[in-house]
């Protein structure tokens, strides 16, 4: 049988735009509350944000900003930026997500290849000073007119603005819009070259955020904890789309990532549901006040942004009570879930397995080099199509080419093996591949084996220059809270045996943390030139 599969069909897309969607649920659950910021206390119901995204709305379009153009967001996660998010898919302005990691060089590179008109910026966020940034590099931004800072009187003249703005003309936006048309733009990682600008639709976001959470069954009894950054699909999609379009409230723990915070709102928000990459997990299963929080409340969430070692799903069913915890795979091109697991899904699907193909979405495993879709079982590269994939990246119609083919599969770049059950596995990328003296080598496989030493933390596995052998494995472990140092020598006995020779890695670096992009993606090609630095290895 062919790698090949389609998701269920039954439920139907939804076929209306994000503004058009929230307007629904504000009719539907006006009085239930829909988000709180945990760092203010600030907190509204469906009927206040509806009124506060509205005010929004009209203030933007005060600002002279008209369907289509680009609205950039730069801030952590704040109640400010799901307010944005909404205001600017009511009027059509496409929403520039930038990265609040970004320094001038990446915030002047995306500011002008989108044609950024109005900024919102925080003032500043952990070491950065946005201000001092966004007056650095304004002189070289033709088209940007205006940059509105959160919680300063900017804020609150954009909205004032609005004022003359009567109720007629914010629907006559509104129903000049269309589910196709473009509203958001996520810059890739970047992690090679220049970052991209993943072009999405409102049908693209609003269905993805719609269908991953239809599939952990979130309704409006649910309350959502969302500690990942809203400036990624993540945060923005599977989090706020995601409730909205179920009448579940948000939950914001903190402007970043911090494991003890995200522990306290869940206990004192008695929040249902969570969500995180893997590292967050194994940060909060970690914290050393873990046991001082009452998470009972929870009952599901979402794994997702790399692969999650069995171990720590494990411990996420075990001690945070997740048992209907689901791991979703994808990318930012394709809004973002192809695959995720079911809640009903046996514990070996739910900890082995990146799940089956998602609703309306077709999904299937080819050889990189030929395209030829490949036989179950056998490793290739994973390909999605559907209503999910991007309309392409902003103004580069080259890359976007290079990204979708002319049958519209998106190719991902991701090795995987579908199993004759349907239900696929991530075993590396194709760049990650290693090929030690012909084998090829996925590191998925060897950091699973490596994350079961009671000793390890975290794990993650590289190939560095090797001139015998072409390529040689290097692993950087985590090692867990006084735990003995482990060396090259200790490792490769704990694997003898058990891994065949050639998989047992013939380097060991213990590390206190890995190269990350702020969404918790490991940073390979960093890893693999660190590692071939220091290892002297050239």
């Amino acid at each position: 049988m062919e790698s090949y599969a389609r998701g269920e069909v039954s439920t139907p897309l939804l076929e209306q735009t994000i503004g058009a969607n929230l307007e629904m649920a504000v009719r539907r659950y006006g009085s239930r509350e829909a988000l709180v910021e945990m760092a203010t206390g600030r907190r509204w119901t469906y009927g206040e944000l509806g009124r506060d995204v509205d005010a929004l709305a009209r203030g933007l379009i005060a600002a002279g900003i008209e369907k289509g153009e680009r609205v950039g967001m730069w801030a952590p996660n704040c109640a400010e930026w799901t307010i944005t998010q909404y205001a600017t898919a009511r009027i059509g302005a496409i929403l520039v997500n930038i990265n609040p990691a970004y320094q001038t060089h990446e915030l002047a590179y995306v500011l002008k290849q989108a044609g950024v008109k109005l900024l919102v910026a925080a003032t500043s966020f952990k070491t950065s000073d946005y201000r001092a940034m966004v007056n650095e590099v304004r002189p070289q931004l033709v088209a940007l007119e205006r940059v509105v800072y959160v919680g300063t009187a900017d804020w609150d003249l954009l909205i004032e603005g609005g004022t003359g703005i009567d109720a007629q003309a914010l629907a006559e936006h509104s129903q000049a819009l269309g589910p196709n048309d473009p509203i958001n733009i996520q810059y890739t990682s970047g992690t090679t070259g220049f970052p991209k600008g993943a072009t999405l639709s409102h049908r693209n976001i609003l269905n993805n955020g719609y269908f991953t959470t239809e599939l952990i069954k979130l309704t409006a009894e649910d309350r959502l904890a969302i500690p990942v950054p809203f400036y990624h699909c993540f945060g923005m999609v599977l989090g706020n789309l995601g409730c909205t379009s179920h009448g579940a409230a948000m939950v914001i723990p903190a402007p970043g990532f911090d494991p003890s915070l995200t522990l306290r709102s869940i206990a004192d928000e008695r929040c249902t549901a969570v969500y995180g990459v893997p590292t967050m997990f194994i940060a909060m299963l970690n914290a050393p006040d873990f046991e001082s929080f009452d998470v009972s409340s929870l009952r599901t969430g979402i794994m997702a942004g790399s692969p999650c070692p069995v171990e720590v799903m494990r411990r996420c069913i075990d001690e945070m009570g997740m048992v209907e915890v689901a791991i979703c795979y994808g990318m930012t091109e394709t809004s973002p879930v192809s695959t995720q697991t079911r809640v009903d899904d046996d514990l070996a699907r739910r900890t082995a397995t990146i799940g089956r193909a998602h609703p309306q979405v077709e999904i299937r495993v080819c050889d990189p080099a030929t395209g030829v879709t490949v036989e179950r079982c056998v490793p290739g590269e994973f390909c999605t199509r559907g209503y999910s994939v991007m309309l392409g990246y902003w103004n580069d119609p080259e890359k976007t080419a290079e990204a979708i083919d002319a049958d519209g599969w998106m190719h991902t770049g991701d090795l995987a093996v579908m199993g004759e059950d349907g239900y696929c596995a991530i075993v590396g990328r194709i760049k990650d591949m290693v090929i030690r003296g012909g084998e090829n080598i996925y590191p998925r496989e060897i950091e699973e084996f490596l994350h079961a030493h009671p000793d390890v933390e975290d794990v993650q596995v590289v190939g560095v220059p090797d001139e015998k052998f072409g390529e040689e494995l290097c692993a950087w472990l985590k090692l867990r809270a006084g735990a003995p140092a482990l060396d090259a020598t200790a490792v490769r006995q704990f694997a003898s045996g058990k891994l065949a020779h050639y998989k047992i890695p013939r380097y060991v670096l213990v590390v206190d943390d890995f190269p990350m992009t702020v969404t918790g993606k490991v940073r390979k090609v960093e890893m693999r030139e660190q590692s071939a630095r220091l290892l002297r290895l050239g």
